[in-house]
């Protein structure tokens, strides 16, 4: 009897096991799940980490070093396209205040596009990208900060009053980098933003309408003689280049014309008046602003023998 009850209970237990191996696979397949999940987290981490020690448009750039530089002694290639989407103004000002070009007043080139800003506002990454300089100049740039970016082209900030960044730190487009200011060469708070690709200078207005605070097309083809061409991304051609080139053209004549008519203005010698009072005579008048009672006669049309009036309104000048 107690035998045929062993045999019963070890059937039993053996008819059980298939079903309780099933309870507890079924029970990790939850924990395996997610350990293929966290698996696949730690992946996607590490790649990412391997792509933010890698320097931006590292096939383009020979090196990758943290200090001021225009040359990198590389060839340049014969056709490059720039890739302008994600792009994100500097500073929320729209007011250019000096343009990419030649000044004559100055006899040197300016290489940049200053745009008004304040001492405080927030000055932003143009696009996203790695920060390669944060330096001071005192007879130049004051608080600058240069960022490299994937798309081939290198941003710089220039005359802000505080940076808010450190050498070979990561940022995305739109993230604050400074504040604006006035240090350096400067004669008053603005941003100066310069666009360079593999050190060569590109005019930031080819690209960029600030006034818009957009980019004029989806990319911007450069060329290694200098020239360049926006196009979208249907590879339509955006903006005509010689078009462009003209409007710019037009825009720095007209620019030139009016600090030229400004000056002139400045230049000519202003005509001022005295308002005749009692007992007031030529010679008084012509030795309170220096001239000659000749000079004074020969400005009103009178002679030396005219009698003055209270009231008469003389010019001097």
């Amino acid at each position: 009897m107690i035998m045929k009850k062993f045999i019963f209970l070890m059937f039993m237990a053996c008819a059980a096991t298939p079903g309780v191996a099933q309870d507890k696979l079924a029970s990790m397949a939850p924990v395996d799940k997610k350990m293929r999940a966290i698996d696949s987290l730690s992946i996607v981490r590490l790649l990412q980490h391997e792509e933010d020690a890698q320097p931006p448009a590292s096939a383009l750039y020979p090196e990758w070093n943290n200090a001021y530089t225009t040359h990198y002694g590389v060839e340049m290639p014969e056709e490059y396209k720039i890739d302008l989407r994600g792009f994100h103004m500097p500073t929320d000002s729209r007011l250019v205040t000096s343009h990419f070009g030649y000044r004559r007043t100055f006899h040197r080139n300016h290489y940049g596009t200053d745009i008004k800003c304040y001492v405080g506002d927030t000055i932003r990454a143009a696009f996203s990208g790695k920060i390669r300089v944060v330096d001071y100049e005192g007879k130049g740039y004051g608080r600058y900060v240069i960022i490299r970016h994937a798309n081939g082209l290198e941003t710089l900030y220039g005359h802000m009053s505080k940076h808010l960044v450190k050498e070979d730190q990561i940022v995305k487009a739109g993230e604050p980098i400074g504040l604006g200011g006035n240090t350096g060469r400067s004669k008053g708070a603005h941003l100066h933003f310069e666009t360079r690709f593999l050190g060569k200078f590109i005019n930031p207005e080819k690209m960029f309408n600030f006034e818009m605070q957009d980019v004029k097309a989806d990319y911007y083809v450069y060329r290694s003689n200098g020239s360049g061409s926006l196009i979208n991304a249907s590879g339509v051609l955006a903006v005509n280049e010689n078009e462009e080139n003209a409007v710019l053209d037009k825009e720095e004549e007209s620019r030139e014309f009016q600090q030229h008519k400004i000056a002139s203005q400045k230049a000519k010698p202003r005509t001022s008046n005295h308002r005749v009072k009692q007992g007031e005579t030529l010679s008084f008048i012509a030795k309170k602003y220096n001239t000659s009672v000749k000079e004074l006669c020969r400005l009103n049309g009178i002679t030396e023998r005219s009698t003055l009036r209270i009231g008469q309104i003389l010019k001097h000048n």
